[in-house]
């Protein structure tokens, strides 16, 4: 790709990374975001209760789409996938599979690069008891459609849980993806013609870590098998 197209797609992702924290559509998770009491640890810190755009390299190879940011992790530091224990758990396996610099994922200034690999949510803001609404994922849809749209490099996009695997879903069958049928199955790789393959992978939540339900072998080995099929796609 050209320096020229590279910088019209940065400077789209910068405007569409804007218009997410600026974004009010949705009543109940604006109420809900700026209405987070904050924990102790964090009383000190001011939290940045927006929508939370997405972050990472604009030619990344891997999308990884999560659910929503954090009350204490994305909707405290205003990036996705940081500062939370689901953060520090996808962050170690990001670093094993070469796709980031450090291991670690704390704050907006903490020095994190991520290499073909770029992380973003279906919903951007936080919804309470972790569970926005049908309405919400619509209503949050154009956001993942123009962050596609503009990551014109993908060739694997990482789902991270079934409410992420199922806004991908749709997001591909807008595109004319035959999705019916397709069901979430662990570590399992869904290609459909002429767009990223779509990897289902079980979310890094503590409830499921602290069961062993996802190990971290488990996760990097999911990350290894998108890079892989990715490296595959652009032979």
């Amino acid at each position: 790709m050209s320096p020229k197209g590279r910088r019209e797609r940065a400077d789209g992702i910068g405007r569409l990374n804007l218009a997410v924290a600026a974004c009010r559509r949705c009543p109940r998770l604006v109420e809900f975001r700026e209405g987070v009491p904050p924990r102790a640890a964090f009383r000190n810190q001011e939290y940045w209760r927006r929508g939370v755009p997405g972050f990472g390299d604009i030619d990344a190879k891997i999308v990884v789409v999560g659910l929503a940011p954090a009350a204490h992790g994305g909707n405290r530091t205003g990036r996705v996938f940081t500062g939370d224990r689901s953060a520090a758990f996808l962050m170690r396996s990001l670093y094993d599979a070469g796709l980031a610099n450090k291991p670690e994922s704390l704050s907006k200034d903490d020095g994190l690069l991520l290499k073909g690999c770029y992380m973003t949510a279906a919903v951007k803001c936080v919804p309470p008891g972790d569970r926005p609404t049908r309405e919400e994922f619509l209503a949050c849809s154009g956001y993942l459609d123009s962050e596609m749209s503009l990551l014109t490099q993908a060739q694997a996009v990482l789902a991270l849980g079934h409410l992420a695997f199922a806004s991908t879903l749709r997001w591909a069958a807008t595109k004319g993806a035959q999705t019916a049928g397709v069901k979430f199955e662990h570590a399992r790789g869904f290609a459909f013609e002429g767009l990223p393959c779509v990897w289902a992978c079980y979310h890094p939540s503590p409830r499921n870590t602290n069961t062993g339900k996802l190990t971290r072998a488990m996760l990097t080995g999911v990350l290894r098998k998108a890079i892989e099929g990715a490296n595959r796609g652009e032979d």
